[in-house]
């Protein structure tokens, strides 16, 4: 099995991501945004357009998990960080894969409590 990756290095990834997203809202004249959590919907939908197979698995997701606007931006988000952490320009199926999962076991933890 491969061993976990150092904190030494989630924390040099987690410092390129922060540094990609806050030249990326520079880029955009948003400089009072410095991360993905915090820009708005119309933003978050510039900079976060998924590929073909992303799109198709977000929208179905979004249809079958009946998503507000609400949570569809916060999983365009959480996929967008992901991505910044591998140093990825593109939103992938991957991405957006794993964003959904935090959405529907944060929806399970909230019913069981």
């Amino acid at each position: 099995p491969d061993r976990a990756e150092k904190s030494a290095d989630v924390a040099l990834r987690v410092a390129r991501a922060r540094t990609t997203q806050r030249e990326r809202f520079e880029r955009l004249g948003a400089t009072s945004v410095t991360t993905n959590a915090h820009c708005s919907p119309s933003v978050i939908e510039e900079i976060a357009m998924p590929d073909a197979s992303g799109l198709a698995l977000l929208r179905d997701a979004s249809e079958k998990l009946g998503f507000s606007a609400r949570a569809y931006h916060r999983v365009l988000k959480v996929a967008r960080t992901l991505a910044d952490l591998e140093a990825s320009e593109t939103i992938g199926r991957i991405h957006l894969a794993e964003a959904i999962s935090y959405r529907m076991s944060s929806e399970r933890m909230a019913q069981a409590a």
